[in-house]
This record gives C-alpha cells, structure tokens and sequence, in this order.
C-alpha cells in the first residue's frame, strides 16, 4: 500500500534518492546478526555478561528503568557520579560527564568549546561524529582544518599559517582518534601534545576503540603511551569494550563546569537510565581487574594480521582489503553463508577503491573461531 501522508514531492525526492542507491549499489540495508561476531564492538565479551545483566536489573528495580528527565532537571541519581568517578580515576582526569552516545558527545563538545575566530584541526580519518562536530562548530564561525592523516608536519605547517592570520585572542583544539576505527592504526599522541603546548592548543582524544584494550590497566592508548593525566580531554564510549551503553568526557573541573553550563548536547537530552549506569559501572570494574580479556582479544587480531600477511597495529581492528564494491558485498555474503558475521565496508564510508572487511577479534573468540575464519578469508583476499 502506497504511503499516502508522503505529500507527492517528498515522495518523489525519496524515490529518485532510493533509486540513484540502488543504481550504484550504495542502499544500506539493515542485517539481523547470525554467526559468529567478528564485526561488533564487543572486544571484551561483556555485552550479555550475567554480571552486568545483574546489575542493571537490581539499578532498574531501585531506581527505575529510565532516568525520566535531563541531569539539570530531575535525571541525576547516584550512578551518575559513582560512575563519573570511577571514569575519571581510571582515565587520570580530574573529573568527567557523560552524555547519551559518543555520537553525541562529539557533534555537542566540540561546537560549544569552539567559537567564532577559533580553529580545529582535525585528523583526515576522524570518526563521522569528530567530522560532523567540526561542521557544526564552522556553523558557529570557527575554522576547520583537516590535516592529512597522522602527517604532524602537516599540521604544524597549518597551525603556523592559522596563527600568523589569526587574532591574537583565537583559540585552537585539536582532535583526534586514539585508534582509528576502520584501520585500526593509532594516533602519535606524544608528538600531537607537543605541537598543541607550542602552539597553546587544546588537545582532544576519542579513545572509543582504545579504552578497556589498551594501557596497563586498559585505561587507553593514552595510558599505554605513558601520558595519562596530560591530555585536557578524553572521549570515549560505554558501549563498546564496556558492553553498556552511552559516552563520556573526561577532562578538568573547569571544563566540566563550562559543559555542564553551555553544551546543549548535555543540558537538553534525558540522562542516560540507572541500568546502563550499573551495566557501565560493572564493565568498568570487569575491565580493569580481567585483563586477560583485552590480552585474548589483542592475541587474535595479531595471529589474525600475521596469517593474511597484514601489518602490526595495536589494536583489535583488522581491515582485510576487499576490492571493489561489488566483490566485497559478494564475498562478505558468502563469509557470512559461512556462520562468519564479516561485514564489507565501502564508500562513502570509506575512500573510493577501499572496500574492507572490518574485522573485529573479541576475548570469547575460540581459537578454532579464527581457525575458520582464517581458512575462509585467505581465497578471498588473494590478488
């Protein structure tokens, strides 16, 4: 039956959108989860953990299923700071907020601590949400330079040109992704804190694919890079290697202070429920006191890497070149035919002529998981 309450224009646009997809065979298309995980962000095998399933339940019968307002209004309870805490303490920061989602948290920061006149430099292979932030601080007047990625003579290069042309007040931040999300490769977090003390800029580090994996206590590739308690501000999420959901800031008083009291992406969303909270808290605890999730989990992206032919990277992405668009969808099909859940990354995701598979390595993963999954991929990714 045809949506008639779509006025014919709408409904025109939307079709000739659907179809310019479909021609080029770009549509999105939403795939139940099968098989065995190699493509969530599940790296510690916490998401159905008794645990935290417990936890949220005894939060949900003591504080009820949703918060029921905004932080600012009636949606604090004593989660909240309990976990803001204990965020702050693993991360070495002064303090925290949370926020509904990473998404969130990106696109709501970066445009309220970034005003007219001021800049942000962002690394080329930023996440959508440090992408679409950006945009929305250049709405606010501010100036967005992309440096080319992991380049910081490029950026020193451009922090030069924004300061001989700039006023003498304009502020500068700096963002960038611990580990990039469709290479995993990391971000050199020494020599960007450098660049951002000569030039006085504040310095902003998305840990979503970092926390809970890296660092002695899995704090982050901040902690591993022996620099925690020197970066202003730390992101990272609660749904990911934590197996909860929702993000957090974690940074100095003073900065909390001014989000608290001007960042629209905090002060008008309903805070995050008491049995994420719980959920989150104990993923926290689990995650710093089981280290030999994020060691297992680290150990299959290694082998993993090393049986394709792949280079070393730190982290537990491992992107399997696919080739053109159309080969990858083809072959993640036939992976997942398999009871292999690989998914095919492709543009606009991705670079033109980039097509992967996004692999992800978890700490539940067998080593006769990743024996199958090794025999399936290696045809695949021949030449």
């Amino acid at each position: 039956m045809p949506n008639t309450h779509l006025p014919a224009p709408w409904r025109e646009r939307l079709e000739l959108e659907n179809l310019k997809r479909h021609r080029i065979g770009r549509e999105r298309v939403i795939v139940p989860p099968s098989g065995l995980d190699f493509c969530s962000n599940d790296y510690l095998g916490l998401r159905r953990d008794p645990r935290l399933t417990d936890a949220a339940c005894e939060a949900a019968r003591i504080w009820g299923a949703g918060a029921g307002s905004a932080r600012l209004l009636r949606g604090d309870c004593p989660l909240h700071g309990d976990l803001e805490t204990t965020l702050a303490t693993w991360k070495g920061t002064e303090t925290a907020l949370l926020f509904s989602s990473g998404y969130q948290c990106n696109i709501s920061v970066l445009p309220t601590l970034i005003r007219e006149g001021d800049a942000i430099f962002s690394d080329a292979l930023n996440h959508a949400s440090i992408v679409d932030g950006c945009r929305m601080a250049k709405h606010r007047g501010a100036r967005v330079c992309v440096y080319a990625h992991n380049d910081l003579q490029d950026l020193d290069q451009r922090m030069r040109w924004w300061r001989r042309n700039s006023p003498s007040h304009a502020l500068a931040l700096v963002v960038t992704d611990a580990v990039f999300s469709m290479d995993g490769d990391t971000a050199d977090l020494s020599g960007l804190l450098d660049l951002c003390e000569r030039h006085h800029a504040l310095l902003m580090v998305d840990e979503a694919h970092a926390t809970g994996l890296l660092g002695k206590t899995g704090a982050g590739w901040v902690e591993q890079q022996g620099l925690k308690g020197r970066i202003p501000l730390l992101m990272g999420t609660l749904g990911k290697a934590l197996g909860s959901f929702g993000a957090y800031l974690a940074c100095s008083h003073l900065l909390r202070e001014e989000l608290v009291n001007a960042c629209r992406g905090f002060i008008y969303t309903t805070s995050l429920p008491p049995p994420t909270l719980a959920a989150a808290l104990e993923g926290a605890r689990i995650a710093q006191t089981e280290l030999w999730r994020r060691d297992r989990a680290l150990a299959h992206a290694v082998r993993l890497r090393e049986a394709l032919g792949l280079s070393p990277q730190p982290s537990a992405i491992v992107p399997v070149p696919a080739g053109p668009d159309e080969r990858a969808m083809h072959a993640a099909q036939k992976l997942q035919l398999k009871g292999l859940d690989v998914r095919a990354i492709r543009p606009p995701t991705v670079p033109e002529g980039t097509s992967r598979f996004r692999i992800t390595t978890h700490a539940l993963l067998e080593d006769a998981d990743l024996d199958k999954l090794i025999d399936a991929l290696q045809p695949l990714v021949r030449p």
